[in-house]
């Protein structure tokens, strides 16, 4: 491997394969995403064709290849039918297993695995502190999560360096959740929702940018990390801070049943905003990651300038 060598990107259409692309475009390291859409070259953005479950011409580019990230993962921003819940699942597990094969057939493949994973794999935890050393949660997400792994850990990747991210609510403005929030709050609905007291376990998209970053540069990195900023707020906390970042006054909490209506509306999944976790990046503090974005009012104040 040279220092040219090229970093895999296994799914860079949503909001996180976008904000890692324009992060690593800063790099002088050539980046080959796998996407579904067609062959084409961006500046020094290589776009190759996959379907995320087979093995086919894309696997050439792994060969001499520094690294792959992996994020591929529909959307749980969903209605939880057994249709959806079976493509969420599926389409993590097979990437997994896609890119495992591909690992067999190159001779030289890349030394450097890099695997999202879900910190929601943790449950609805109320305010118990979760990190590295806590136990798995039970429901969908925590089933999701553990098969997601379980299918990376059965992997036969000898020789290469294998890490995992559980990565938490990450807000940016290209994308992703808070990107829906952001119009909802400036309209005057931005109150807190059902009891306002779950826990957010959020972290900037500039921070879990470069703790990738840092998994690709730092060769002591390995195994399992929580990827979220240190200081989690309670969901009445996060929204009355956008409120006041937004200059909108306070708003009543959305009552659970009226949750359940706007989430009907809005085709998604009520549970992804009454659940939460209280999430800390343990190994990360422990391995001496400087936060730039450490609490939330310093993340808005980036975001929502």
């Amino acid at each position: 491997m040279t220092i040219n060598a090229p970093i895999i990107l296994a799914g860079g259409s949503g909001f996180l394969g976008q904000a890692l692309i324009q992060h690593l475009s800063d790099q002088p390291t050539p980046i080959v995403v796998l996407t579904r859409g067609p062959d084409r070259q961006s500046g020094k953005v290589r776009y190759v064709n996959w379907d995320a479950k087979t093995t086919g011409k894309w696997v050439e580019h792994l060969n001499d290849a520094q690294a792959v990230l992996n994020i591929v993962g529909r959307t749980v921003d969903c209605v939880k039918t057994n249709f959806n819940k079976k493509v969420i699942l599926d389409s993590r597990i097979d990437s997994v297993r896609a890119l495992a094969a591909a690992y067999q057939q190159v001779p030289r493949p890349p030394a450097l695995w890099v695997q999202t994973s879900t910190a929601h794999i943790y449950g609805d935890t109320h305010d118990e502190i979760l990190d590295e050393s806590s136990p798995i949660g039970t429901g969908f997400a925590p089933h999701v999560g553990t098969a997601w792994e379980k299918a990376f850990a059965e992997a036969d990747l000898p020789n290469t360096r294998r890490v995992v991210l559980r990565v938490s609510f990450v807000i940016g403005n290209g994308g992703g959740a808070f990107k829906k929030l952001v119009p909802i709050t400036r309209l005057f609905l931005g109150g807190a929702t059902g009891s306002g007291q779950q826990y957010m376990s959020w972290i900037h998209e500039t921070d879990y940018c470069r703790i990738v970053m840092k998994a690709i540069e730092d060769s002591a990195m390995h195994g399992m990390y929580v990827v979220t900023a240190p200081n989690p707020e309670r969901n009445v906390d996060f929204m009355r801070l956008m409120r006041k970042q937004l200059h909108r006054p306070w708003w009543p909490r959305v009552p659970k049943p009226l949750l359940y209506i706007g989430a009907f509306v809005m085709r998604t999944d009520p549970e992804l905003a009454m659940y939460g976790r209280r999430c800390v990046p343990t190994r990360l503090m422990n391995e001496g990651f400087s936060f730039k974005f450490p609490d939330l009012p310093s993340a808005l104040a980036d975001l929502l300038p």
